[in-house]
């Protein structure tokens, strides 16, 4: 079974303010037909997060307002089970060890390739 073929039984989060990312991550899973909502800030995720579920978080560090990391410390409790990924252009150690601290299952270093995602999906949803 392809990574696709589970993801399709699965609902995405993407959250990142870069719109050229956002459309361009949309896109590549609507084209395999997966169910992904595209956000540009942290608060619209805390606000579909109160009404519905996801099985996959992935968000932006740099975001305006809230980061990313302090997006999912908030969720951390309230959906313990969502794959999170954190995708960043400021891998530091800091960035490495908050992320870790509040769940994060893959850092993801700016630039990156729809194959990158790909690629770590695969190993995450393995077990799903």
């Amino acid at each position: 079974m392809n990574v696709f073929s589970r993801l399709r039984h699965m609902n995405i989060l993407l959250i990142d303010d870069d719109e050229w990312i956002r459309e361009s991550l949309k896109l590549f899973f609507e084209a395999e037909d997966c169910h992904i909502l595209a956000l540009e800030t942290a608060e619209e995720g805390l606000e579909v997060l109160h009404c519905q579920d996801y099985d996959i978080i992935i968000t932006d560090y740099k975001l305006p307002g809230m980061d990313g990391v302090a997006f999912l410390k908030q969720i951390q409790n309230s959906h313990p089970n969502a794959i999170k990924i954190l995708i960043t252009a400021y891998k530091s150690e800091a960035v490495v060890n908050e992320a870790k601290k509040v769940g994060v299952q893959h850092l993801i270093a700016k630039p990156f390739t729809s194959e990158t995602i790909e690629a770590s999906l695969t190993r995450l949803t393995a077990n799903h």
